[in-house]
């Protein structure tokens, strides 16, 4: 078993026994890897935040993670996934295929390349450098530092609302580097 999964049902029992910072903890997690993985299959930061905020809300209001056994990941990624698609076929403005689901495999250290996540990681460090300053200066403190959007306003002296128009720009720009991202969030 891995860390991740570990952790996953650890927390999963917390929030199951009524614990009520396990939440907190869930949220503070995967948000921002849920907010990417979406950015996968739409093409609006806004959209992909919206889409996972509505399921926490979900999830916390239906109590959706009473039915859940094991790791939470899976069931957050996939909901993530599928609610994105619902929403763009809805919005018919994009045609894509399906994108292969690598999620479980993350999940998984016996699958890990740790060789290829490393060469992948200097590909993204580079791409990361060729950022214009403020747009890499917002990604390295929200991937790197772990900082919340308003700790980075505070931090640059910038609006929140600009904070996330540069982070938003930057991870398009990172778009081939989705994957190792949300990685380097979840690990």
């Amino acid at each position: 078993m891995s860390f991740i999964q570990s952790k996953d049902i650890k927390l999963l029992d917390n929030l199951k026994s009524g614990d009520p910072s396990a939440f907190k903890e869930l949220f503070d997690i995967y948000y921002m890897p849920l907010s990417i993985y979406a950015l996968k299959y739409c093409d609006s930061f806004q959209l992909a935040e919206d889409i996972v905020q509505e399921l926490f809300v979900k999830l916390w209001d239906e109590k959706l993670y009473m039915k859940l056994e094991g790791a939470i990941s899976p069931y957050l990624f996939k909901s993530v996934k599928n609610n994105t698609l619902q929403i763009m076929k809805r919005q018919s403005k994009y045609q894509f295929e399906e994108i292969e689901d690598q999620i479980n495999a993350l999940m998984d250290d016996d699958q890990l390349d740790f060789a290829a996540i490393e060469d992948e990681k200097r590909k993204l460090y580079k791409e990361v450098e060729a950022l214009p300053e403020k747009g890499r200066e917002v990604f390295k403190a929200i991937v790197l530092q772990n900082m919340k959007y308003k700790e980075v306003a505070e931090q640059l002296g910038i609006s929140v609302n600009t904070v996330k128009t540069h982070y938003s720009r930057a991870l398009k720009q990172l778009r081939s580097s989705l994957d190792i991202i949300i990685m380097l969030l979840l690990v």
